[in-house]
């Protein structure tokens, strides 16, 4: 098993953005489902765009 090793945190900044009321039910439903946060589904989910979109 790889060492632990402690990394400061990515520097994250606070903004602001309108999504549907809808949309925004499902992604709170779906953060519950996995026991996660709004924040934290969301990251992961622009990350994962991000990281398969065609270029």
């Amino acid at each position: 098993m790889d060492k632990f090793i402690a990394r400061k945190p990515e520097e994250k900044e606070v903004i602001s953005m309108r999504i549907p009321v809808s949309t925004l039910k499902t992604i709170d439903d779906k953060a519950a489902t996995v026991g996660i946060s709004r924040n934290e589904l969301i990251n992961q989910m622009l990350e994962y765009a991000l990281s398969n979109m065609d270029r």
